[in-house]
């Protein structure tokens, strides 16, 4: 019966060629390589899951008394959006699991875009022939972190409202068209005008996810046609010949269980473990700030890039012309993403090196690349660290104007230290291997010239 309706497609189709040579395709038989399906995988659990949550949430910015079950809260003051997270994480059925298994996707989706781009990064797998894959995958990451900003601010909770506020003040920063711009996104003064949560809405649960969609399909089908790179660790393979798994029965069935294994995880973390619980945070009011307020962890680069930068406002005469907001908030991330955009042509031109890879380097085996990148890593990660200042503060007693006083020296010194340190240690692996080469073809020209 199979083989026949198998028969009846492909006489009506033609595409039998088509599914051979898809069944054939050969995917590199290494652990790493599986950290973009990771990524795909926990992008499908946030669709699935914000789907569902999307039959209960409401937008609107209407002040309501609250009148749920959470005890603590009754007759307070607070939006549809807040109230309707309420009632989803306390009164809808499963509604707690799925928002917060929601939640740890969204986490686990930009981690995985993250690792994955440094293996991508450490390896030298963006050369030629696949930039443009390489920068579809950049743009991804900067999509799902604005997709992230933006679900945790649709809860109009005290953190998300001060976290749009931030967000508010760094594009009312920006030189010569912020004001104009915030007020197009917000549509007046923060906190704004009702129809600003539909837009953010509709660009959460819509269109950017559909941005996505297109993104790792685009990306997707660039791996296929440029075929995977592979790590050069067995004489046969070669620049010419991939050598791998095929997609049936081999890797298909590897993925499916990777795939369940990523939903279950995901499960477990959302029924176990707790993200997020807004009830503690109450609802945003302009006048209310908390200590210790921090975003998510994936935002935690920008906040502190606003704790590092000093109170620099650049003026012409009685004008502020550069606020200091835009400093860290936005000249920071424009400068890690572009050099991550540019990275490729700077290395292609700076080597001359333009032949087509197929094969991965070894970190070590290109030495000033680990360098440069194990600094970039560095100075980014300080910064990351910086924008936690706060709850050291709160939780280990340590002076937070010690401690920014402290990474903003940091911040410049060891990203040098360690790059330098990276590229001695490169050198002295690579160095040390040929000198074991040497070693293993003396003693077997020894043993071949002994009677």
């Amino acid at each position: 019966m199979i083989r026949r309706a198998v028969r009846f497609v492909d006489q009506r189709s033609g595409g039998a060629p088509l599914v051979r040579k898809a069944l054939r395709y050969a995917f590199p038989d290494h652990w790493s390589f599986l950290l973009g399906e990771v990524a795909l995988y926990a992008f499908v659990v946030l669709v699935l899951t914000g789907t569902y949550l999307a039959l209960f949430y409401q937008d609107g910015t209407t002040v309501v008394h609250y009148t749920g079950p959470y005890a603590p809260l009754q007759g307070q003051e607070m939006t549809d959006a807040y109230r309707s997270v309420l009632d989803i994480s306390l009164s809808v059925k499963a509604g707690l699991l799925i928002r917060q298994t929601h939640h740890w996707a969204a986490d686990v989706f930009i981690a995985a875009i993250f690792v994955h781009l440094l293996r991508v990064f450490f390896t030298g797998a963006y050369r030629k022939p696949r930039e443009l894959t390489y920068w579809i995958g950049v743009t991804m990451l900067i999509v799902a972190l604005l997709e992230g900003y933006l679900g945790y601010s649709l809860v109009d909770d005290l953190l998300s409202g001060m976290g749009l506020a931030i967000g508010y003040a760094v594009v009312l920063s920006i030189p010569f068209v912020g004001a104009n711009l915030a007020n197009l996104i917000w549509g007046g003064p923060f906190p704004g005008k009702h129809e600003f949560f539909a837009r953010m809405y509709i660009f959460h649960v819509f269109l950017i996810p559909i941005l996505i969609a297109v993104l790792l399909s685009v990306h997707l089908a660039l791996v296929v046609l440029k075929h995977h790179t592979q790590f050069g660790d067995e004489p046969r393979k070669t620049e010419k010949k991939l050598v791998g798994l095929p997609t049936y029965p081999g890797y298909a069935p590897r993925s499916l269980g990777l795939f369940s294994a990523v939903a279950g995880v995901l499960f477990l973390l959302g029924g176990l473990v707790q993200i997020n619980p807004i009830w503690l945070w109450g609802p945003f009011h302009t006048y209310s700030s908390t200590n210790g307020a921090q975003p998510d962890w994936y935002l935690g680069w920008l906040i502190g890039g606003l704790r590092l930068v000093p109170g620099w406002d650049f003026t012409i005469g009685k004008y502020t012309v550069v606020p200091n907001p835009f400093w860290g908030g936005a000249a920071f991330p424009l400068v890690v993403f572009g050099f991550l955009y540019l990275w490729p042509v700077i290395e292609r031109r700076v080597s001359n090196d333009y032949r087509y890879h197929n094969l991965l380097d070894r970190p070590r085996d290109a030495a000033w690349r680990t360098a440069i990148g194990m600094g970039v890593l560095t100075w980014t990660s300080f910064v990351f660290f910086a924008g936690a200042s706060d709850r050291v503060d709160v939780l280990f007693g340590l002076s937070y104007t010690a401690q920014i006083e402290v990474y903003r020296v940091l911040v410049w010194v060891l990203p040098v230290l360690v790059g330098g340190i990276t590229y001695r240690v490169c050198l002295e692996l690579t160095a040390g291997e040929r000198v074991e080469k040497e070693r293993k073809r003396a003693e077997r020209e020894a043993r071949a010239a002994a009677p």
